[in-house]
């Protein structure tokens, strides 16, 4: 089906004559204007749609980094980076994703925090191949930051020029290209404050040129640290109690103290015996009994707060990685050559191999596990008699000396760029244009280490003395589900005092093959009208193409996973693929220039056509934008447009997968006043006023995609000014308002929206959403949820951006150097996700959340003198609050402190040439160890604290 289908888009190729290569004469005008500068953020020419213009010409907001900002931030991870900006969520960062074993190591960019998936990222103008399994995320993290030369991001939907994911803009990479010469890169950081934590990176790139073409190699590698929860300096097991002093509520007293050291005495690695009782007790490391430490404070039903610590307790951050250790190597080559005077052929490869260990809390039964009080060979006396002598007993353990469930992914990916650019004369009219053909794949190798047998640790642990032989064995040689007959007696009593032979007959480690490929075939053309039509402002600009793209997903599981003998999720098999063909049209409208109060006036408009394999009917996306400057210092800006994204592999064709989830159960008594339905709506559940559910554990899930569904659509507007005074040279200022609206948009209803959706109802609970329960007819908990994916939501943001800056040239003032200054500022005015847009009653605000402050703020300039930069910034964050803003949601009164203060982080570097080939550059991030509060970790901060980071390059 593959070859057919890109026979046929070859043919189309053919027909439609094909491609624009507008970004080479902007990457080629960028290359000039900042190499005569080196500044924060430089005016130079982008693409920002097909049609090339500049920066502040151009009807859309468009922010450009180039490569000495990259080198300010010394980190080689470039979505850590992008999510310093504020435009950007750190969502799904190496951090935001350090709970994923799929997408473990990756890094993705997040605009407007709309989600991933709604972001699209392209490299030099084309599509990547995705990172993880079912989605179109692209890991930017597999993109060498050495080799970038600028990096475009271009807000607001573009659907309309792009593509779908467009939704809520755009990261165009541009890459660096006719490299001549050799240059030798090496950068590393690390923690001054004792966090282990730090990177490193070398890379070599070497280029030659001759009068028909260039070619490019690189190599490098890169290596992350580990760092765990446990090596932070702000970090203390925090956690939440009820406030003893709370008469309820509404009485202006905190329902809710933030305190640290919040743990759980019901269970950790040595075995907790009646976890759940009074009575309980647990072990040394040899399995002798030992008094169990009593709560200071209730968490929940199975947390709580020792305030002068806890020995014995679990904490889970013990477990929990910050940044999980990566190690990668990059390797590949560009190149480019003049078939002849107006025939290119160009061609992109690249290879990296990631390495990634990310850990995970080790396999553990959580009052699960049964113990024969009166046979077990392995309890001691004094247990023995401590539980009564005879029956069944309960016991809780985290089994530690298993090791942790640590997830290892090998992830290989390969992407090839091969096509043809050029010029094609027609009469006098020169049309540019460019075939390209792109082909990635991405190979993920997941093994999670360490997970349980559950049946064969029950058969082992059910250990008794042979009378015949006086032997410990096992008591039932048919109990195990994997290897039965041969049953090793396992010690649960203790840490580490179970045999390797039953060590190793109760765990197993799981793999999962992901394999993802991408096939682009495509082509631009553009061209303008100077030759036979002109309107008063100049000729008319237009850029048309087709693109025909194939997109597969599969993903492997071992057969011991899908039989269902582990802990862990039986996960199936996954594979799917889509195929999507779309044309596209673009104008640009120049209708007055150079006249009294329109200095100019230019009309823009986009439309793309897009047939998808997996959705019923065909989409369109539409963009229309207005520049006007009646006069030369100021110009008014504008576009509105309809934007879609189709549902991703995931989504579509994921199979019905058993899971687990955390929920908060609204029946409990701590939440069932958070909605006015809930009280009696639990009440007809036949859940007892005053209830508290043991909800501090995980419960089943079963969950899977939608083959109906429909694209996602949105409909964005920006609105802004640009002034750039006559009487200030290099100076300008420019304010822009944004606001996007996506209906129908694709979520997977999360178990705990189907929970509250069930008793939050008006009128009774919904049959739709309680049906999808099972409660525990005696403890009424949940036991199991079923969820899928719904076209059900609607998202909603806008806010003001504006950015200042200024160049200043010292030599004005008889003074050396120069100075560079640049402010960007963000208001988020709105937020707002509705889980179900036919509630609109049922609002989830986020405006002034944690991950979404009201304000965000950055500060840069730089003092240049012959060859040395010294460069200053600052990045504040807004107060944020940790309740829920949403109207009926939460209140200052639940938990106090109720809020994250505003943290504003300082940064200090140098770059030096010692000569022409030896440069060398240095700086400290967070100069005064900013950090936010122990009770977040979340990645929107700097989590680490101050660091030094430097680099040396060598250029021959």
């Amino acid at each position: 089906m593959i070859t057919t289908k890109i026979a046929k888009a070859v043919r189309l190729a053919c027909v439609y004559s094909a491609v624009s290569v507008t970004a080479l004469p902007a990457i080629a005008l960028a290359e000039e204007d900042v190499s005569e500068t080196d500044g924060e953020i430089e005016r130079i020419v982008t693409t920002g749609s097909r049609i090339a213009r500049t920066e502040l010409s151009n009807p859309t907001p468009i922010m450009v980094l180039d490569q000495s900002d990259i080198q300010k931030f010394g980190t080689p991870d470039l979505g850590s980076m992008l999510a310093e900006l504020p435009a950007i969520g750190s969502t799904n960062t190496i951090v935001g994703n350090n709970n994923s074993n799929a997408s473990a190591g990756i890094s993705s960019a997040d605009l407007r925090r709309l989600g991933a998936k709604r972001t699209l990222v392209l490299v030099d103008g084309k599509r990547h191949v995705a990172g993880s399994p079912g989605s179109s995320q692209v890991d930017l993290s597999t993109i060498p930051s050495a080799l970038i030369e600028r990096i475009e991001i271009i807000t607001g939907g573009a659907s309309a020029i792009y593509g779908s994911d467009a939704v809520s803009g755009v990261i165009n990479v541009i890459m660096k290209k006719n490299f001549e010469g050799f240059e030798f890169n090496a950068s590393g950081n690390t923690s001054t404050e004792g966090v282990e934590s730090g990177t490193h990176s070398f890379n070599i790139v070497t280029g030659t040129s001759n009068d028909n073409g260039n070619v490019t190699l690189y190599a490098g590698v890169e290596k992350t640290k580990q760092t765990m929860s446990r090596d932070l300096q702000q970090l203390q097991n925090w956690g939440t109690i009820s406030n003893p002093d709370d008469t309820g509520e509404d009485d202006g007293i905190p329902d809710r103290l933030r305190v640290p050291n919040v743990g759980s005495e019901m269970i950790n690695k040595w075995g907790v015996m009646n976890p759940f009782a009074g009575s309980r007790f647990t072990f040394d490391d040899k399995g002798n009994m030992k008094e169990q430490c009593v709560r200071d404070g209730t968490n929940s039903f199975a947390f709580g707060q020792f305030a002068d610590g806890c020995d014995t307790a679990f904490y889970t951050e013990d477990y929990e990685n910050i940044y999980p250790e990566v190690n990668r190597v990059n390797i590949g080559s560009t190149f480019n050559y003049d078939l002849s005077e107006n025939v290119t052929a160009f061609g992109d490869v690249k290879y990296t191999k990631s390495e990634i260990k990310q850990q995970f809390q080790p396999g553990f039964r959580f009052g699960n596990i049964g113990i024969d009080v009166e046979n077990n060979a392995f309890l001691s006396d004094e247990a023995r008699v401590a539980l009564g002598g005879t029956g069944t007993a309960s016991m809780a353990k985290f089994f530690d000396e298993l090791g942790n469930r640590s997830a290892n992914n090998r992830r290989e990916l390969f992407r090839f760029v091969g096509g043809f650019n050029g010029i094609v004369t027609a009469s006098e009219t020169d049309l540019d244009y460019e075939l390209y053909y792109v082909y990635g794949e991405t190979n993920n190798v997941r093994v999670t280490e360490n997970d349980l047998i559950v049946d064969n640790l029950s058969a082992a642990i059910d250990a008794v003395v042979d009378p015949n032989t006086g032997e410990i064995v096992c008591s039932d040689y048919t109990a195990g589900s994997v290897d039965a007959a041969g049953c090793v007696p396992y010690n649960p009593f203790g840490f580490n005092q179970a045999s390797e032979e039953a060590k190793d007959w109760v765990s197993a480690d799981t793999t999962r093959q992901d394999t993802i490929t991408q096939q682009v075939i495509g082509g631009n053309l553009t061209f303008d009208t100077a030759e036979f039509a002109n309107l008063q402002g100049g000729p008319i600009a237009f850029a048309t193409g087709f693109e025909y793209r194939e997109e597969s997903s599969k993903s492997i599981t071992d057969e011991l996973t899908k039989s269902g003998a582990l802990a862990g999720a039986a996960t199936p098999d996954e594979d799917a693929e889509y195929d999507v063909s779309e044309v596209y049209a673009e104008i640009s409208l120049p209708l007055l220039s150079g006249i009294a109060f329109a200095e100019e006036l230019t009309l823009d408009g986009a439309y793309r056509y897009a047939n998808y394999s997996h959705v019923d009917d065909a989409v369109d996306a539409w963009k229309v934008g207005l520049m006007y400057a009646p006069i030369d210092s100021v110009r008014i800006r504008a576009t509105h447009g309809s934007a879609v994204r189709a549902p991703n592999l995931n989504e579509a064709f994921s199979p019905l997968s058993p899971g687990f989830a955390r929920v908060s159960d609204p029946c409990d008594a701590d939440n069932i006043s958070d909605d006015p339905d809930r009280a009696a709506n639990c009440a007809a559940l036949g859940i007892p006023a005053g209830w508290e559910a043991n909800d501090n554990v995980s419960i089943d899930t079963l969950s899977g995609g939608n083959d109906e569904l429909e694209p996602e659509k949105s409909t964005s507007t920006t609105a802004g000014i640009v002034w750039s005074p006559n009487f200030i040279d290099d100076f300008s200022i420019t304010v822009d308002y944004y606001d996007i609206e996506i209906t129908d948009a694709i979520i997977e209803v999360s178990s705990q929206d189907i929970a509250d959706n069930c008793v939050d109802a008006t009128g009774g609970p919904d049959a739709l959403y309680c049906g999808a329960i099972d409660r525990d007819p005696t403890t009424f908990d949940i036991d199991l949820v079923r969820s899928g994916f719904l076209n059900a939501a609607a998202l909603n943001t806008s806010g003001i951006e504006a950015e200042v800056r200024y160049n200043l040239d010292l030599a004005d003032f008889d003074l050396a150097g120069d100075f560079k200054f640049m402010v960007f500022v963000n208001k988020l005015l709105e937020l707002e996700r509705f889980e179900f847009q036919d509630r609109p009653d049922e609002i989830n605000v986020e405006t002034g959340e944690v991950g979404d402050p009201e304000w965000q703020l950055r500060f840069a300039t730089t003092y240049t003198i012959d060859d040395l930069s010294i460069s200053y910034g600052f990045r504040y964050i807004d107060r944020v609050v940790t309740y829920d803003v949403s109207p009926g949601g939460g209140s200052p009164e639940d938990l106090s402190p109720g809020y994250v203060p505003s943290v504003t982080t300082h940064d200090l570097s140098f770059n030096y040439l010692i000569n022409d080939s030896l440069q060398v550059y240095a700086g400290v991030r967070n100069m005064f160890d900013a950090l936010p509060p122990g009770y977040t970790v979340d990645a929107q901060y700097d989590l680490i604290g101050r660091r030094v980071f430097g680099g040396v390059n060598v250029r021959f």
